[in-house]
């Protein structure tokens, strides 16, 4: 471990594709932050995405796409480690050992799984059930300090922990690191429906690498204050979505500007919208500038992707031994 890091950060994200603005404020930029103090090791989970997903025609696409809205954000490929789940093979032999001290009735007591089968109750599947093995098997095969999880996560860092002193007190060993948690502040982001959680499979998303034309027109779509149907009605901006953007990307003055005019029908949602989206715009210009420049060497990603891959399995490879030595296997 690098001596002038606190600790070892692991992470995980399906591989959604290019990512949108709820994945940004939610973990993207906390990534970011995290690389100054942490060694960081941020994984794209492909075995997690088949858990649920129907077809993965565009599996390898998603998973080039979001490591591209990764790197351009920020990550730095020669510090943190950045790879594929499915590139470090040690993670399932992990998973198999470590579902022989989980017992079953703790995955299917888990909120996310029950959730899970409330929305797809035709496919409860066995990987499903065992999804919280193989995430803890993830966090502990890297010798993880810290995961970075927003409160409703914590259920599933308790799991892992369990898990971790389970195993190590069967087989008499202190070989597996019980993770911390460290709360992270993970907004709502509402999609532009105003209603529901920014979401692709919702379509109300606003994609990070979208063109400033196409962040305009999915802004303009944005809903506002309900009960403001006229130009000349006074809104309220405390229920407005757009107002709850301006507070992130805006400037303090322009955000005092908006809470007062939106008041006394000073300016009209549109004028609102159009405000948040340049101002949105301007400050996704780097990003998207930094992208731009990644896609030119068009292996730049899947190098960075191997090598990530190799430097993990440089710690699982130690890991799992320690791990086989414990158990007592050959």
């Amino acid at each position: 471990m690098n001596g002038s890091k606190v600790g070892r950060v692991f992470s995980g994200a399906r591989p959604t594709g290019r990512q949108h603005l709820g994945n940004y404020l939610g973990a993207i930029r906390n990534y970011v932050a995290l690389q100054d103090e942490y060694e960081c090791v941020y994984c794209i989970v492909d075995l997690h995405a088949l858990t649920t997903i129907e077809t993965t025609e565009n599996l390898r696409e998603n998973i080039h796409e979001m490591a591209l809205d990764f790197l351009a954000a920020g990550i730095r490929p020669e510090e943190s480690i950045i790879f594929i789940q499915s590139h470090v093979p040690q993670v399932t032999e992990l998973h198999t050992i470590l579902s022989m001290v989980t017992p079953l009735g703790k995955l299917t007591d888990l909120p996310t799984f029950k959730e899970k089968v409330r929305q797809n109750p035709n496919n409860v599947n066995y990987g499903l059930v065992g999804y919280p093995v193989l995430m803890t098997a993830d966090i502990v095969l890297y010798k993880t300090n810290v995961v970075p999880v927003g409160i409703d996560q914590a259920p599933h860092i308790e799991f892992a922990r369990e898990v971790v002193r389970s195993f190590n007190y069967r087989f008499n060993t202190n070989v597996l690191i019980e993770p911390e948690m460290k709360n992270t502040e993970v907004p709502k982001v509402i999609g532009i429906d105003g209603k529901d959680k920014m979401s692709k499979s919702l379509d109300n998303h606003i994609e990070i690498a979208d063109t400033p034309e196409e962040t305009l027109a999915r802004v303009m779509q944005m809903v506002t204050d309900p009960q403001r149907i006229r130009r000349s009605d006074p809104g309220n901006p405390d229920v407005c979505n757009v107002f709850s953007m301006h507070k992130i990307f805006s400037s303090p003055d322009e955000i005092a500007m908006v809470d007062v005019e939106c008041r006394r029908a000073g300016i009209g949602c549109v004028d609102c919208k159009q405000l948040f989206a340049k101002n949105l715009n301007k400050r996704l210009a780097p990003f998207r500038q930094r992208r731009a420049e990644i896609e030119k060497d068009p292996n730049h990603v899947q190098d960075v992707l191997k090598d990530g891959a190799r430097r993990a399995r440089m710690i699982a490879t130690q890991t799992i031994a320690e791990v086989r030595e414990a158990v007592g296997l050959y």
